[in-house]
């Protein structure tokens, strides 16, 4: 049990709790956002055929390089119809971008660079060269090639390709089983109209949007400041969820009962505050059953940056994603911070005329100003052994927006 420690040290801690939650099939327009869990082969070749690129005529490059600019046009062929021969050289197909092409035509030229008349298509006065315009027979990929590795986020990309290879159920790793949770009296529904003492909760909603960019449909609870309410709830949470993310009653006044309602259900603390700002009060525990309590304090800001900071690492790691944060960016001004916590700024990312990351600090007016975030792409983590931050130091960032 662990209090008053570094981000290195919380950091640590959170990555030797990492969980594989298995694996399971689901349908491939369900699967958006989701981590792939196996590799995708191709079917046949990509593409299956000689395929043009333009509309234009399908003709045999030698006919041409023999001095040949004007052809029979045989027949024309759409996209989906089987290839159309051709029986001399000096004939050509009408042919359509996609289409099959057949063996004997090679080389396709362009409707804007050919002239038909009488049934007769003419080349203009173009250069010609063999196999232009067409998109070749397993160009991109031949059969049993692997077209996507596992670990990867399923994009709309992904999507397409697993469609093109007649892949309609995906293997994908399972999500944790997450509920968000939301403390205190003062709290009230964001449809309220709250008294002059009251604010509307918005954690919840902002815990829960950020785990539906990885297929995460969390569920979410709120509790009143009651010790017997919150050890109930917390109890049952404890048996149906796998992972507890929690925001408020872990500082010290004297209704922030989570820590002492965790130990009492058998959670243990594995640290409790950190030495960061925002987000100090942080606390972190497992419970017998394996499943683990983010509780994190109850300001929007702290929330925000440890949920970017801690939680996302830990699930990327748990889930076997390819992760690219941190990043690192360069500071754009000065920044002075005389307290002995290593602190997270609030900065909006740009790049430079050199294609550099680079961060200007937007000062906000602390871990309760939200309003903040919608204006700033990335917390930047700064050392706790510095008070100056100069502009140029390079730093990283975690980014929750760009």
């Amino acid at each position: 049990m662990m209090s008053n420690i570094t981000v290195e040290q919380a950091e640590e801690i959170i990555q030797s709790q990492t969980r594989d939650y298995g694996m399971e099939t689901i349908p491939y327009d369900k699967a958006l956002g989701r981590v792939l869990a196996e590799n995708l082969f191709a079917d046949r070749d990509m593409p299956p055929f000689n395929r043009p690129v333009v509309d234009g005529i399908a003709i045999n490059y030698s006919a041409s390089n023999g001095g040949l600019r004007s052809f029979k046009i045989k027949a024309t062929q759409a996209a989906g119809e089987a290839p159309i021969a051709i029986a001399t050289k000096n004939e050509c197909i009408e042919i359509m971008t996609g289409a099959a092409l057949d063996d004997g035509a090679d080389t396709v030229i362009r409707y804007e660079d050919i002239e038909i008349a009488n049934g007769f298509a003419t080349i203009k006065n173009i250069e010609i060269k063999k196999g232009q315009n067409i998109h070749f027979q397993g160009k991109d990929k031949k059969q049993g090639d692997t077209v996507a590795d596992a670990n990867r986020l399923i994009t709309p990309a992904l999507t397409g390709l697993a469609a093109s290879i007649g892949k309609t159920d995906l293997l994908v790793r399972k999500l944790p089983r997450v509920v968000v949770i939301t403390t205190g009296d003062e709290m009230v529904s964001a449809d309220a109209v709250p008294s002059p003492y009251q604010l509307r909760r918005s954690n919840g909603v902002t815990i829960q949007s950020v785990l539906q960019l990885y297929g995460i449909r969390a569920d979410i609870l709120h509790l009143n400041d009651d010790y017997n309410v919150i050890r109930n709830k917390l109890g049952r949470c404890l048996e149906e969820y796998d992972v507890l993310l929690m925001s408020g009653g872990v500082s010290m006044g004297k209704f922030d009962y989570v820590p002492d309602v965790l130990e009492n259900l058998s959670v243990k603390k594995l640290f409790h505050k950190v030495k960061q700002r925002p987000g100090k009060p942080f606390w972190f525990g497992r419970h017998e059953n394996q499943t683990l309590i983010f509780a994190f304090p109850g300001n929007p800001v702290s929330v925000f940056m440890c949920l970017h900071r801690y939680f996302i690492p830990w699930l990327e790691k748990s889930l076997n994603i390819k992760s690219s944060s941190p990043q690192y960016a360069i500071l754009q001004n000065d920044i002075h911070f005389s307290h002995p916590l290593q602190f997270f700024a609030q900065v909006k990312l740009g790049v430079n005329n050199q294609g550099q990351l680079v961060a200007e600090y937007i000062e906000s007016n602390g871990s309760g100003d939200f309003s903040n975030l919608v204006y700033t792409h990335a917390f930047m983590e700064l050392p706790m052994d510095k008070n100056e931050f100069k502009k140029g130091d390079v730093y990283k960032v975690w980014q929750y927006d760009f």
